[in-house]
């Protein structure tokens, strides 16, 4: 008879993100990950594979959560001023909580894999295919609705945004100063005021 997970999966896979998102992919050793996770290395083989296993698990769990929360949003809100504006808003919240920016910082390990890591490199492009064409839908009715401007190049923009909530997590890995992220933040949705 197997015996049943004595641990909360998904929790440790957010446990995962913040110590991948402190450390990196390389810093972190198997050592840390046992530590940190508060589970038996034959627990982690068993259930996550390998130290990369677990990384790309993690990764895919966190953009995967992420984007989703994304998507629905732009879906939902009639407003894409609006809804675009909540959602940086929301990043800036995450990344200025200290329990939440941790597990955020989980994209620039995963970014440092991207140029020799296929798997990690094929999950950014379809989540960038994927959030591109949520913000394009989102600001394609805006653009109907009278919010943006006509001659907008909203599938430029759509792409702006797609890599300005990248950049924000790089602005705060590399300042402590709430008013830096809030500041790009303001900057960034200065673009949707373009005519």
């Amino acid at each position: 008879m197997a015996r049943t997970k004595e641990f909360d999966t998904t929790v440790v896979l957010h446990k995962a993100m913040q110590i991948f998102g402190h450390y990196g992919y390389e810093g972190t050793s198997l050592q840390m990950l046992l530590d940190g996770l508060g589970i038996a290395r034959q627990s982690l083989y068993d259930t996550y594979g390998t130290k990369r296993d677990l990384f790309v698990k993690a990764v895919k769990h966190y953009v995967n959560e992420k984007s989703s929360a994304v998507v629905a949003y732009l879906e939902r809100t009639e407003s894409a001023k609006k809804a675009v504006s909540a959602i940086f808003h929301e990043i800036v919240a995450s990344l200025l909580d200290e329990k939440r920016r941790k597990e955020c910082f989980i994209l620039h390990s995963a970014i440092d894999q991207v140029p020799h890591d296929p798997e990690i490199a094929a999950l950014f492009e379809q989540d960038r295919v994927r959030l591109e064409e949520a913000f394009y839908q989102a600001l394609a009715r805006g653009q109907k609705q009278g919010e943006l401007g006509v001659d907008q190049e909203l599938r430029a923009l759509a792409g702006y945004l797609y890599h300005a909530r990248y950049a924000l997590t790089q602005v705060a890995k590399l300042t402590e100063d709430p008013n830096a992220l809030r500041q790009f933040m303001e900057v960034t949705l200065t673009a949707l005021d373009a005519k």
